[in-house]
């Protein structure tokens, strides 16, 4: 009997805190901005995961920290954080061929008074 769900594995690294020169204030500034980011993965899904299943049927987590740390250029200023997104997302499908979709979600600390969290969610499918 099929459910109507389908198996998954999702991969994430969640609430990094990275300074990136983004957006108005850093252009104006030269400073970089503090932005809160967390990733999911999806990739593909081995049918069974034994006790002594080596690493390469996985993904390493460190490779998604990587992606939104010190694979972002480093003096690059990025107008949009949606590019911010779109870097780490490129990146991370150039690591691994297993890895089907990413999502990047981008928190603007800067512009939070009470803890709210501003900013936003990309999500894109490999082509």
């Amino acid at each position: 009997m099929n459910s109507g769900f389908d198996d998954f594995l999702t991969l994430e690294v969640n609430h990094l805190d990275v300074d990136v020169l983004t957006g108005i204030y850093s252009e104006e500034t030269h400073l970089p901005q503090p932005l809160r980011i967390s990733i999911r993965a999806k990739l593909k899904i081995a049918d069974h995961y034994e006790p002594d299943t080596p690493l390469s049927r996985s993904k390493n987590y460190m490779d998604l920290k990587h992606a939104a740390t010190t694979a972002l250029p480093e003096g690059q200023h990025f107008t949009l954080i949606e590019a911010v997104a779109d870097h780490i997302i490129e990146t991370i499908f150039l690591q691994d061929d297993k890895v089907s979709h990413v999502e990047v979600k981008i928190v603007k600390l800067a512009l939070s008074e009470k803890g709210e969290e501003i900013g936003i969610t990309m999500g894109r499918g490999r082509r």
